[in-house]
C-alpha cells in the first residue's frame, strides 16, 4: 500500500463542501466541464460538473504542476 504523507492526507481530511469551485472560461457558460477547486498547502480537486456524484480527484501541489507541464507540453 503506498505511504500517505502529510500533504495529501491535509487534501483528503478538507471538506470539500467547503470548497470554492471554478469552471473553465472557455466552457461559455455550458454545463459539461471541468471545475477546480483550491486546497490547502496549494492542492487542486478537480471534478466533472455533470458528474456531480463521482468523488473528485485530488492533486498536491507538485501533482498538480507536473500535470499542468504535461498538458503545456502536449504530452497528455
Amino acid at each position: 500500500m503506498p505511504q500517505v504523507n502529510d500533504r495529501e492526507a491535509s487534501l483528503y481530511a478538507f471538506d470539500l463542501s467547503e470548497a470554492t469551485w471554478r469552471k473553465a472560461t472557455a466552457s461559455a457558460g455550458e454545463n459539461n466541464c471541468v471545475e477546480i477547486a483550491v486546497l490547502p498547502s496549494d492542492g487542486r480537486a478537480v471534478r466533472d460538473s455533470k458528474s456531480l456524484e463521482l468523488a473528485p480527484l485530488r492533486f498536491t501541489a507538485s501533482e498538480w504542476a507536473a500535470f499542468q507541464a504535461g498538458v503545456i507540453a502536449n504530452e497528455l
